[in-house]
This record gives structure tokens, sequence and C-alpha cells, in this order.
């Protein structure tokens, strides 16, 4: 697929129905072998801490176009903790449950590959995450910056997720 045509906020409508269209009948071919969204499945965070700690985020179809996100992590104790929000994909604040530090969660596309996360606890916004999922649809590479009250950026960490086997 020509996962490399991105579409920009500036690109005139005209562009973007065209990159759309060629994209659609790009993908038409491999229908059959790729999920609605890519994204659907299950991924494990790439990780040298010892068993049994992990980090496992679920993607699963939600409505007409929308995605349930859980994350289910444990730590090197054994202790497990889960948690989850829905999205549409249009940058609206979802309620997370599960999370004492998150209390909203909102995405948005930022290309076909590439979303926009903000997550808020409480109204104000703790954390914005870069997704990017690679064009072989194995990997996913998340940049998560931190910020304080005043919106300054406290920190700033990386993170891989490799595909799960069905």
């Amino acid at each position: 697929m020509a996962a490399s045509l991105f579409v920009s906020a500036s690109m005139p409508l005209s562009w973007k129905l065209l990159l759309v269209n060629a994209l659609l009948l790009t993908g038409a071919r491999h229908a059959s072998a790729q999920p609605s969204n890519p994204r659907f499945g299950r991924w494990l965070l790439k990780s040298d801490a010892p068993a049994p700690a992990s980090n496992i985020m679920t993607y699963e179809p939600l409505g007409s176009g929308g995605m349930k996100v859980t994350i289910q992590a444990v730590n090197a104790r054994g202790d497990t903790t889960r948690w989850s929000y829905a999205t549409e994909f249009d940058g609206r604040d979802m309620p997370v449950t599960g999370n004492a530090s998150q209390t909203h969660a909102a995405v948005r596309p930022i290309s076909s590959l590439v979303n926009e996360i903000v997550n808020k606890n409480n109204g104000r916004v703790t954390q914005r995450l870069t997704n990017v999922l690679s064009p072989d649809f194995q990997t996913i590479a998340v940049i998560y910056m931190r910020e304080d009250a005043d919106g300054k950026t406290t920190g700033v960490t990386f993170a891989t997720y490799t595909r799960m086997p069905l």
C-alpha cells in the first residue's frame, strides 16, 4: 500500500480526495488480508524487564469506525493493572476507566499511520502521545511527552510495540 502518502491539513480538498481514492484503490487488493483498521489486534511492548513484567495494548473495533483501546500491564511483582477507553478518532475527550492518573483520552488522526493521543486528568493535559504504525503494520512506535500544570514538557519517553500473533 502507498503508506508514504500523507494528507496535510493545508492540502487542497481536491488533492485530499485524489489521495484518498488512490489509497482506497491501492488497498482494495489487500482487503481480504487486512482488517478494516490495521491497528486492530494485540501489541506487546518491547522491554528488557524480567518476567512477569509485560505491557499489552489491545485495539478492537467499536461501532462503525471507532476503536476500543485496552492496556494490560504486569509489574515486576506480578501485580496487574488494566485500563481502557473508546475513540471515534475525532479528537473528543472520552472517559478512561481503570487508570487513577488519567480521566480522559482524545484521539485524532494526523495521517493514515499516525495518531495523536491527548491524555487528561480532570481537565488538565498530562501527556501527549504520538502513535506511529509502521508501513508493514507490524510495529507501533509511541512518543510520550509528559506535561506539567503550565503545559511545559517535563519528560519524553519512547516505546515500541510489536504485533502479537492471533
